[in-house]
């Protein structure tokens, strides 16, 4: 029977006022959101649990339930390791990383980038900025949009489906319809963890005859014993042992410590304790997802094991397990994360293109011409994501292709992050070579590995190769003009003092405000889990 049977009048009408009441809730508040958005970005008046429920929410998307399913239907729970990664990443992050921003007293990492290295480093941040955007953000979201929606289409080709979803979400820019998604993004966000809790318990339930504990102990009986273990033979395809230890902390610490969209969730906080607070929160819900997510879409294997495609599990669990209702609402959220994620990426990515390379080169266009082009690039960015997103079948599974995409291109920004921050001989010319040599290595690498096959690579290794050849270019270019001044740089550097002085501070401060211990006992929760299923 065709899963689209599953759709009840009530799904319908869920899904109908779901998006309705969303869209004409943000139209009719549309002039206080503003208001509350520009206040929340200046006011630095996020609490910690507000900062740790949004840094969470921002990593649940379409796209996100999507990918992990279908990774751990195909290759089993492996793909936890880039989720309980993320805790260990957050407690490096309000150590070192999130004290350093507040003393540099920047609001973005371009910014930081640009004051510790110049205007070259920030031109090439942006420039990946669009490149990840165009083919990561906005690619993987038509595509999972598509896997998820092409069950209700299955005459359609996948590319025509991307189509749709992307006009969809250009009109959704060009209506408004993007500030009223962002007005309640906390609703939003909130329906997507529900999605996750309710993806678990119908799952086991369904595989348990009725049972939800049932279910599990069917689950830890049944499934392959490798599809329940974390630490993989350096072999393995999905996730090798090596790979874990060089590339995954290595995107970790670029997606969580370098990486605006999510640092400016914290960067947000009332104080230095309540980013702190907020990120070991983050990090500590996404401990969850290898029950919510990830082992719901291996069990899924019991329930439908053949697919031809990975990716379709996370639309059968939908379909075929969800009771009635509950579909229709899952899906009127997964179209809205989609279209607004999607809206949210062709709008800044074609404003990074006009604003700072297209204005770059025609500095007397007109505030009207700025426009224009912002439209035309849109459409552009629009067709080129709408002609990769149907390739991304080629890497095996969504979740492996934007992990493959994240090692072989940002490797070059993490070593002059990291290099900014802990070495004082880093400066501009080094700064440089280390993105044009790494970029290169890049490339070169991304074809040999993943095009031609020529080089026997995984890309969780070929991350720390490329990371590698960028500090030797950093160091070597760095030799080549005098140290940076450190009356100009010192204050966007770690230093020792701060913490010695913070050390004597927290002396001071009760223990379960202390975000040391609080540090410590998450990685003691996250090694017992993974001690657990290694």
């Amino acid at each position: 029977m065709p899963l689209t049977q599953h759709l009840t009048w009530l799904d319908i009408g869920i899904f109908c006022a779901y998006i309705g009441g969303l869209i004409l809730l943000g139209l009719r508040d549309r002039k206080r959101m503003k208001l509350a958005r520009d206040h929340f970005l200046a006011g630095n008046s996020a609490s910690w649990p507000r900062i740790g429920f949004a840094l969470y929410a921002s990593t649940i998307s379409a796209t996100s339930l999507v990918g992990l399913t279908g990774s751990a239907y195909a290759h089993g729970i492996a793909v936890y390791n880039y989720e309980w990664m993320a805790a260990i990443v957050l407690t490096i992050f309000c150590a070192f990383v999130l004290p350093t921003y507040i003393r540099s007293q920047v609001f973005t990492v371009p910014e930081f980038l640009e004051l510790r290295y110049g205007k070259f480093v920030r031109t090439y941040v942006s420039a990946l900025g669009v490149a990840l955007g165009v083919f990561l953000d906005a690619a993987g979201g038509l595509f999972a949009g598509a896997v998820l929606f092409q069950i209700m289409f299955p005459d359609w080709p996948l590319w025509q489906v991307c189509a749709l979803l992307a006009v969809l979400a250009g009109a959704f820019l060009i209506a408004g319809g993007l500030r009223a998604v962002i007005m309640v993004e906390s609703v939003q966000g909130m329906i997507l963890v529900i999605t996750c809790a309710s993806l678990a318990f119908f799952t086991f339930k369904a595989v348990g005859g009725g049972s939800v504990t049932g279910g599990w102990t069917h689950v830890m009986q049944t499934l392959d014993p490798t599809h329940l273990k974390l630490i993989m033979p350096a072999s393995d395809p999905s996730m090798p042992w090596t790979g874990l230890l060089t590339g995954v902390p290595l995107i970790g610490f670029y997606f969580w410590c370098a990486n605006q969209i999510m640092v400016q969730r914290v960067l947000a906080a009332k104080s230095l304790d309540h980013g702190r607070w907020g990120s070991l929160m983050g990090g500590a819900m996404k401990l969850t997802n290898l029950f919510l997510v990830i082992i719901p879409g291996a069990a899924a294997v019991l329930l439908f094991p053949k697919l031809d495609n990975p990716d379709q599990v996370f639309s059968h669990i939908v379909f075929g397990v969800m009771p009635p209702g509950l579909v229709g609402l899952i899906l009127a959220a997964c179209l809205i994360s989609i279209l607004a994620n999607l809206s949210g990426i062709y709008n800044s990515t074609s404003t990074l293109l006009t604003m700072d390379f297209i204005r770059k080169l025609r500095p007397g266009m007109s505030e009207m011409a700025l426009i224009r082009t912002g439209q035309l690039t849109t459409v552009v960015l629009m067709a080129i994501s709408i002609v990769w997103a149907p390739q991304i079948v080629h890497f095996g599974d969504l979740w492996s292709y934007l992990q493959a995409i994240l090692c072989y291109f940002v490797p070059p920004i993490a070593a002059v992050f990291i290099a900014g921050l802990f070495i004082k001989r880093a400066n501009v010319p080094g700064a440089g070579a280390a993105l044009v040599v790494g970029t290169i290595s890049s490339f070169v690498l991304f074809f040999g590995v993943e095009v031609f096959h020529a080089i026997p690579l995984h890309f969780l290794v070929a991350a720390i190769v490329i990371f590698a050849i960028s500090l030797v270019a950093l160091f070597l270019g760095s030799l080549t003009a005098p140290p940076p001044d450190p009356a100009v740089v010192g204050h966007m550097m770690f230093a020792k003092d701060v913490w010695k002085a913070e050390t004597e501070h927290l002396k001071t401060v009760k223990w379960y405000q202390n975000y040391r211990y609080l540090s410590v006992a998450l990685l003691l929760l996250t090694g017992a889990i993974v001690v657990w299923f290694a």
